[in-house]
């Protein structure tokens, strides 16, 4: 995990892309996408169909590394509406073994359905004063957490192409990346990121990279 600083806050960000709020114990994750591979499959692309179970096991390493107690998910945690009634046994026990052992919410995005899941569910939430949602809304005023657009950083550096999960930070806003194993990206510089998270002085790209946070400027006003 490495440092952040955030809306006057100190946070962790993990190798994974979970986000650790110390002040609240709490850990943030965006774009889970569960059930993804059974989704493909049952569309005629057969995908290996383990990708819940890792992505909920990366979730556990998350939760011990930080001994975080509550949980926020920022939308997207299932591919599509039926994607819990298709959870194998296997990743099911995985998932309840989790929401009984933390303070879990769901916060529903564009791909999530109505599904009855333990924990909580909400379309927002707003807590100790910053704003967790699923799509970043253009021109909010106050500090905002979100997710929804899988960002990723992608560089040449010497000749070598470099593609990286990224979360997006402007002054007061974060885009958080997709954690789940089965997901793909957006660039972190694409115009549609950028235009969510106005207004703004300054946006960049921040990823860890072993004990330091790697900072890469993506726009700047003037």
């Amino acid at each position: 995990m490495v440092p952040l600083s955030f809306a006057g806050q100190e946070w962790r960000l993990t190798a994974s892309g979970a986000l650790y709020w110390p002040r609240e114990n709490a850990l943030l994750v965006a774009d889970l996408h569960l059930e993804k591979a059974s989704w493909f499959a049952a569309r005629g692309q057969p995908l290996p169909p383990y990708d819940s179970r890792e992505t909920l096991g990366r979730l556990a390493i998350a939760l011990r590394e930080t001994g975080a107690r509550r949980v926020f998910c920022l939308g997207d945690s299932f591919h599509d509406a039926d994607g819990p009634a298709r959870l194998e046994p296997h990743a099911a026990g995985m998932l309840a073994a989790l929401t009984r052992a933390t303070d879990w919410v769901w916060i529903t995005g564009n791909h999530d359905g109505a599904a009855t899941l333990d924990g909580t569910q909400v379309e927002e939430l707003a807590v100790a004063g910053l704003c967790l949602r699923h799509q970043a809304r253009p021109g909010e005023a106050a500090p905002e957490l979100s997710g929804h657009y899988h960002p990723r950083l992608r560089l040449t550096l010497r000749g070598r192409r470099i593609v990286r999960p990224c979360a997006v930070r402007s002054d007061h806003r974060m885009i958080l990346p997709a954690f789940g194993a089965l997901t793909g990206g957006m660039d972190a510089a694409d115009p549609a990121i950028l235009a969510a998270l106005q207004p703004a002085r300054a946006i960049d790209a921040v990823l860890p990279a072993g004990s330091r946070l790697v900072q890469y400027p993506l726009w700047r006003a003037g």
